[in-house]
Order: C-alpha cells, then structure tokens, then sequence
C-alpha cells in the first residue's frame, strides 16, 4: 500500500481539505478528507484532480501542429495536408510519434485518450499481414507512454455525400477504408481489450458510412462505446438534408445511434430537433474546442445539450493544443461570448466533464473519481507557478493549464513528477518523429 496526502482535493463535487489517499494494486482503497499526513506519506503539491480523460484524439494530427496557418483557409483545405500526412505513415512510424503524442497527454494530466483510429491499411487499401497492425502500433505506445487508450477503431466506406449520392475513396482514402461494414467488423472483433485498453468502434461521419451500413457498423458491438464525428460543417449538414431530407443527427438516430454508451463528437450545426434527441437519449458529446477554433468550424450549443440531458465531455481531437484545462476554460468562454454572461458552465460541472463524465464516455465505469474502489489516478496541480498563484483552488480549472502540472499517477503507477515525465524528455521524441515524417 502507498499513501499519498493532499492539502486540497477534488472530492464529491467540490474541493477538500486535508485529504489522504491510500492505494493498493492500482486502487484506491482509502480516501478521505480533513486528515493529516502520516509516516512515509507523499505529499502531493496543490490541487489534486482526478486523472483527466481525452475523448477524442487522432494522434497522427500532432505533426501538423504548426505547420497549416501559412495560407488560411478552411477545414476542407486544412483537410488535403493532413491527407498528406496520412499518406506518409506506416505502423512503425505511427507507433513512434503515437508514443511521444500520448507521452504529451500524461504531462498534461491526461489518464485515459479516446483515439479516434481510422488509419488502417498499406498503400492502396492493401491490408497489412497484420490486419489490425496501425491498431496494435497504436495500443502499443499507449503503454510505453503510460496511459490507457479506448481503441475506437472507425468504420470508413465511402469518400464523401453530395445530393447525388456517396462518392467513390480517392487514393489516401482507401487506407481508411474496409471492404464493407462486415469486413470492418471482422478485423475489429480480433482487437482484445486489455487491462490497461478498451476497444470501441466508431462511425466517421454520415459522409463516410452509407446509409446501407449504419445500423450494421452501429449494432456491431453492444455494451462498447460508440463515437461519431457529428454535424463538425455546415456543408455536411446541407449533403445529409439534400440526399435524405433530415439532419445527420436524424439520419443516425433512424439507425440506433444515441444513448449513454454513445459519443457524438463536435456536434457543432444543431437544430433543436438534434438537440431533443441527443439530449434525451443522454448521449454523449465531445467537444474540442482548440480544434473547432483552429479549424473555424463555429460554436456548437454546449450549453443547449447539457441542459437537454447530454452529458459533455471533452476533447484534444487534432492534438494542435494538448492541454484539457485549457479546453475546459475555451469552453465556457466561447459560451460566455454566445450568451453575454459568465459562469455558464461552473467549475464543478467542468471537473466532471473532464474526469467521470469523460471516462465513462470511454468506457471505464471504474475511473474518474478520487473513490475507494476506483483506479488510482490522479493529476496534481500546482497552486504557486505564476498562473496559479493565490488563486482559490475551487476556481484553479479556470485559470491553470498543462505546464502547472506536477505529479501524474495512473493505475498507481507514478507516471510524471516535477512535471517530466518517467520515458525522458518528449520534447525530443517529438521533435524527432515529425521532423521525420516531413523529411519524407
């Protein structure tokens, strides 16, 4: 057993003082608050939080940080360089930068990613040897980086919807893309989940799943979580509307898609319509907000959907910023810019979306609170870097970031201290592998 001791702590809803956490085989098993420290105890700096839980990642994207404002633009002209992108990967490679990537998430205080994987074959659509050999690349830097990862492994057809119909792959496409829904179903079913790894599925968009396959790829595996890209464009919406006359989020609903083991992700370009039907079927949501700034892709209804009995999670998505605190803050600031008001969404509400709301989303039912019998994570935050300084630490998710973290434990496992994380420098690892992947 190992005791930890916190002069303050995220407990029930609100901060603690004076808590002691004991853990024992990567749980948990003692947790309370108004205690002092006792012999052997590590004293923890700050605020402790539960670990935080990244819904929505598509690692390779980290290698465009930087590298795409040159021109302006849209998210369909941002979208031909991470094309590019894709088109310069193989498993080896995407299992280096993946492991630097989620090395990044740990030092962000980040316990759990949500990778969003629709890179699946060689060149040409050619299956590996391997079948699943991105995949395994990808829960393979997940453990070496020291964080857990929701495979949701994504169903990818069709290259596009336009009033006439779907479009056929081009070339990078078709190493997203499976045979069918049965034949992406059958690779996926070979992943097995591990202590440490969840496999999920997922649909790319409306745009990339016929209509034919939605309820194939949406009931291919019940009691595991399910996500969906969700009405990010307006141009998407105006496709689903001209070819099936109703909105995505209609056309998904028609097909079984929505309830707590669901994710909609961006969900941006609602009617009030989608918002009734996420919110009461409380569906999931992952918005991430650096990336639906970054993309100029608009604001989508957080508040609304929250209201409506969705739960909110949150999300690093193309990784430009990997800083959950961060999205926590955009997100009620951009709502306060929407509403003209402050404390729409307060801080406890953000804790929750960044921790329990997020695990479960992810599938760890077991992960998210600071609770005897749940995982031993947690993410301590420092009250006295120059962000944080006389802050009250109920309010420290409003204002800290990922460069104020100091102390990461995941399953027990102490994985960052004094902010560096246990593998070395990741700066580096990073700087290596994307110089890399550009050299060609």
């Amino acid at each position: 057993m190992t005791g930890y001791w916190a002069r303050f702590a995220w407990l029930n809803d609100s901060v603690a003082e004076r808590v002691r956490l004991v853990e024992g085989d990567g749980r948990w098993l003692d947790v309370n608050a108004g205690r002092d420290p006792e012999a052997g105890d590590r004293v923890l700096p700050g605020l402790v939080l539960p670990g935080l839980a990244n819904t929505h990642s598509h690692a390779f994207h980290r290698a465009l940080r930087g590298r795409t404002h040159a021109g302006g633009g849209t998210f369909w002209t941002w979208r031909e360089g991470m094309y590019r992108l894709a088109g310069a990967l193989d498993p080896d490679r995407y299992f280096r930068l993946a492991r630097a990537v989620y090395a990044e998430m740990a030092l962000a205080g980040i316990s759990v990613v949500g990778e969003f994987h629709y890179l699946h074959h060689a060149p040409g659509g050619r299956p590996y040897g391997e079948a699943n050999a991105f995949g395994q690349a990808l829960l393979a830097a997940a453990v070496e980086a020291g964080i857990r990862i929701t495979l949701l492994d994504t169903c990818y057809l069709a290259g596009g919807l336009d009033a006439d119909g779907y479009r056929p792959l081009d070339a990078v496409q078709q190493r997203f893309a499976d045979a069918g829904a049965l034949e992406w179903a059958d690779r996926v079913s070979s992943l097995q989940p591990t202590d440490r790894a969840r496999i999920g599925a997922a649909v790319h968009s409306v745009r990339a799943v016929p209509e034919a396959a939605l309820a194939q790829v949406i009931g291919a595996f019940p009691g595991r979580p399910l996500h969906v890209h969700l009405s990010e464009q307006p141009a998407e919406n105006e496709a689903t509307l001209a070819r099936f006359g109703c909105t995505p989020t209609e056309l998904l609903s028609r097909h079984g898609f929505g309830g707590p083991l669901h994710t909609a992700v961006h969900a941006t370009h609602l009617t009030p319509s989608d918002l009734g039907r996420l919110g009461s079927g409380r569906t999931n949501i992952s918005f991430c907000p650096s990336t639906e700034r970054d993309l100029a892709d608009g604001l989508g209804p957080a508040r609304a959907l929250a209201d409506a009995g969705a739960a909110i999670t949150l999300g690093t998505d193309q990784n430009a910023v990997i800083d959950l605190l961060a999205e926590a803050q955009a997100l009620e600031q951009d709502e306060r810019l929407a509403s003209l008001r402050r404390g729409v969404f307060r801080p406890a509400e953000l804790v929750r979306q960044l921790t329990v709301a997020g695990h479960h989303s992810l599938g760890w039912a077991d992960a998210g609170e600071l609770a005897a019998g749940q995982r031993a994570d947690l993410t301590a935050l420092r009250l006295d870097t120059v962000r944080t300084a006389g802050v009250d630490p109920a309010q420290a998710v409003l204002v800290a970031g990922a460069a104020d973290i100091d102390t990461v434990i995941v399953d027990g496992q102490p994985l960052v201290s004094g902010g560096q994380h246990r593998n070395g420098d990741v700066a580096v690892e990073l700087a290596r592998e994307i110089s890399a992947l550009w050299a060609g």
